[in-house]
């Protein structure tokens, strides 16, 4: 029966065998992958932002326009023209000003998905400057709620632990929405990973082109006069180390090539592989720039019609990526900060000084300023301006 042959196979002992554990795991698992880079921030940031042109210049265009935005922080009465929240806002610290420190803070939010700034306080607790720490050096300690008890900052063997468990924690920590993690944020370099190692590798195939003297390879034919194509080990060796000294790289480029009896060069032209990489560069090109956000006719990507101007696909660019990053950044700065002096305080962009959105701003405050059937404190409300103060006039 078959049941008794399986019954006797388990009975019998296996011969010993030597060999080593990971053969089969490496034999089968490495044949025939593709080699991503690694998914870590520092590796990403390596990849996609110092080796990848079109990443580089979709971070810094993000973070340069939201830094630039003009901020406003007003109350339920009234808009602040100054403040100290302001103010350290301002002058965040003796190195860096408003610009500098709101350019590193969108920068690592969209390198690594957190941002991780430190309120640097004084003896009356209230905040004296601020920092943006770099977040491939910070490490979220969770408590048994799973909410954050302390942040750890590391830098080589030296360790910092900042206690989150007081009545305002240290450390404002903005992070992107990551369905699949509870403590760190998800941000659009992963996103765009794949995209960036297309794109590099097919830099590196155009590297290789221009050293081999921008010109498809041949093949060199051999018949002697007896009519056999074999050659000899070293005259194989010999017309090898020519070739690559005399006739490749850009030094060597349109070099005539001298070719002794017997020997026939036979040029290959481009395959048509070869003539794709252009267009394959292309779309990995607008793919990173769809991960971020950015319009690819803003940076320059050829091509592109998804938009009918430049002024248009800017004025999207600041509606559907700056101006929301911002926003929530700023919010969540805003009310960091008031915990400190316990004040109900917003901190937001102030969008009717954006030149690139005044069309857009124009048209509300005209269909507001028209709407008779609402009072001005309605209007104020609608527009997002504090309540008229005490003494004002209303309709």
């Amino acid at each position: 029966m078959v049941f008794d042959f399986f019954r006797r196979g388990a009975g019998t002992e296996v011969p010993e065998t030597k060999a080593s554990a990971t053969g089969p795991v490496v034999a089968y698992h490495s044949a025939g992958r593709v080699a991503w880079s690694p998914r870590d921030t520092v590796s990403l940031t390596r990849t996609g932002f110092s080796g990848n042109p079109v990443g580089f210049r979709s971070v810094k265009l993000i973070a340069e326009a939201a830094a630039a935005l003009p901020l406003v922080l007003q109350d339920r009465s009234q808009r602040y023209e100054t403040h100290p929240v302001l103010s350290l806002v301002k002058q965040p610290n003796a190195a860096q000003g408003r610009a500098e420190l709101l350019e590193a803070l969108f920068g690592q939010l969209l390198l690594s998905g957190d941002a991780y700034v430190e309120a640097v306080a004084g003896e009356d607790g209230v905040p004296l400057e601020l920092h943006v720490l770099r977040s491939d050096r910070m490490k979220v300690v969770p408590g048994g709620d799973g909410w954050p008890i302390a942040y750890e900052y590391s830098v080589g063997a030296k360790k910092h632990r900042f206690d989150a468990t007081g009545a305002v924690s240290p450390i404002c920590h903005i992070k992107s929405f990551h369905p699949q993690d509870d403590h760190y944020g998800f941000s659009p370099m992963q996103a765009a990973a794949m995209a960036v190692d297309v794109h590099n590798s097919a830099s590196r195939w155009s590297k290789a082109l221009l050293d081999n003297a921008a010109r498809p390879s041949g093949a060199l034919v051999f018949n002697n006069a007896d009519g056999h194509g074999a050659m000899a080990d070293d005259q194989f060796r010999r017309l090898s180390d020519e070739i690559e000294a005399n006739y490749q790289g850009a030094r060597n480029a349109g070099r005539p090539m001298v070719l002794e009896g017997g020997l026939d060069w036979k040029p290959m032209g481009f395959s048509p592989s070869d003539m794709e990489f252009q267009k394959t560069k292309d779309s990995a090109a607008r793919e990173i720039a769809l991960a971020f956000g950015v319009p690819p006719m803003l940076i320059g990507i050829q091509g592109d019609a998804t938009y009918a101007n430049y002024q248009e696909a800017n004025r999207a660019f600041y509606r559907l990526t700056v101006v929301p990053l911002a926003t929530r950044v700023a919010s969540a700065l805003g009310d960091w900060l008031a915990q400190f002096s316990g004040e109900e305080l917003e901190l937001k962009p102030d969008l009717d000084q954006v030149p690139a959105l005044s069309s857009e701003r124009d048209a509300q405050w005209a269909r507001v300023s028209s709407a008779d059937f609402l009072t001005n404190s309605e209007k104020r409300a609608f527009l997002g301006l504090p309540a008229v103060p005490e003494g004002g006039a209303d309709g």
